[in-house]
């Protein structure tokens, strides 16, 4: 990340151009309680930025909708898990 950007409070997304998802209604991508996340996980699939956005999620505490083709629930677990990874790497 660029110096000047993060003293902005600002990061680089250009990534979001190449998204599979641009042009896509963003409400797919934010189901009702319950509801199927099947498309919009779809949409994600084969994604180029998929992980960036992932990363972007996870780095910015998104709490609502698919992100990087994962619900919130899923990266509540990958946050866990990598939490367990670095707490078993620095107590070695």
């Amino acid at each position: 990340m660029d110096v000047l950007m993060m003293l902005q409070g600002e990061e680089d997304r250009s990534w979001q151009m190449q998204a599979n998802c641009m042009g896509v209604d963003p409400d797919l991508f934010f189901p009702e309680r319950g509801a199927s996340t099947r498309e919009a996980k779809e949409v994600c699939r084969g994604c180029v930025v998929r992980d960036d956005c992932l990363e972007y999620a996870l780095a910015n505490g998104e709490k609502f909708g698919i992100w990087g083709g994962m619900s919130e629930r899923e990266r509540r677990r990958l946050r866990r898990a990598r939490a367990l990874e670095r707490r078993s790497a620095t107590a070695s």
